[in-house]
């Protein structure tokens, strides 16, 4: 266990910003999965931007890497139109 303030504030901060990591990225691939297995391209359309902005955020945060987010973007585009 830590001795000082200061390391116990940063116990707290990492585990609270932990959760919200664990939380966005779980969001982004709930949302990733339900654009895969959607069949059409109007709704997958549609879908598409919220999607990738979501994947945005998660790299602008460095949840991420920018070059999987950049990876993933690009697959679910191609998804899209090859419906």
């Amino acid at each position: 266990m830590a001795n000082h303030k200061s390391a116990k504030k940063r116990i707290l901060q990492s585990a609270k910003r932990r959760l919200r990591n664990r939380y966005y990225k779980k969001s982004a691939r709930t949302a990733i999965k339900t654009l895969r297995s959607m069949t059409e391209k109007s709704d997958a359309e549609k879908f598409l931007p919220k999607v990738a902005s979501m994947i945005d955020k998660i790299a602008k945060r460095n949840t991420w890497h920018k070059k999987k987010a950049a990876n993933l973007k690009s697959k679910l585009a191609k998804h899209v139109n090859s419906l």
